[in-house]
């Protein structure tokens, strides 16, 4: 493809590999991992590819964990992913790139620190919306909306928390795409750089299904957190430096 060359697209592939490897062994990881490594490589490749990505990703393990689905509440996150994925898409349309790469290097440090200290606060109406209002300026922005609902559902078992989390993924994914193409920010280029990565999500998730029993997820989470913050400091030099 004209729009991407051969090696990028290689490198990609490794990257959302290792996204969509690391998301099915622990629970997270897709977007945080991929999406500071993938805009230093070829900015295109976000947001819209990595949300593609998320969808697919959050397809997969919920069919998994569909059982342990409990919806209740959710829905107010979902509208308040409308507002805050109009405010990430403007943003998205305002800012230089320099600026949203020290962004997205925000989101990331964020999202780390949040896995660290594992911060909780009470589940209602008013707190699910604000949370899917901060999920639609991350997730427009960077694809990562998860942090603030991870935050929501910390109390639910894993499974409970995977599946809930993965069904808040598809619909707010759909909702992102919706706003970003409103907007103008989804082009066709986008859809094939999409369909070209998905083989690399599908893989991923096999091979996490092979060896899952065989993996310390508490190692695998610490060089996950290790390695997002690194890229992200990576990023934000590279802003800083081309501002």
């Amino acid at each position: 493809m004209p729009f991407i060359d051969p090696t990028t697209l290689l490198l990609a592939s490794v990257i959302i590999f290792c996204g969509a490897l690391t998301q099915s062994l622990i629970g997270f990881g897709l977007a945080v991992v991929a999406s500071p490594l993938l805009y230093i490589v070829d900015p295109q490749l976000v947001p819209v590819p990595v949300i593609v990505m998320g969808f697919a990703i959050s397809l997969m393990t919920l069919f998994r964990e569909r059982n342990h689905l409990e919806f209740n509440g959710l829905q107010y996150a979902l509208l308040g992913r409308i507002p805050g994925g109009f405010l990430g898409a403007s943003l998205l349309l305002l800012a230089p790139q320099p600026i949203l790469g020290l962004a997205i290097a925000a989101i990331v440090l964020t999202a780390v620190l949040l896995s660290i200290f594992k911060l909780s606060a009470p589940v209602n109406r008013i707190t699910l919306f604000i949370a899917g209002i901060v999920s639609g300026i991350f997730g427009n922005i960077a694809a990562i909306g998860g942090p603030p609902m991870a935050i929501l559902l910390a109390g639910k078992d894993a499974s409970q928390f995977r599946a809930a989390l993965s069904a808040f993924f598809i619909f707010s994914s759909m909702i992102a795409l919706a706003i970003l193409a409103i907007v103008g920010l989804v082009q066709v280029k986008h859809i094939w750089l999409s369909l070209m990565l998905l083989p690399s999500v599908l893989a991923g998730y096999i091979i996490a299904g092979r060896i899952v029993g065989k993996v310390d997820k508490n190692k695998t989470r610490k060089a996950t957190l290790i390695l997002c913050t690194l890229s992200a400091l990576i990023l934000t030099l590279k802003s800083l430096n081309q501002i």
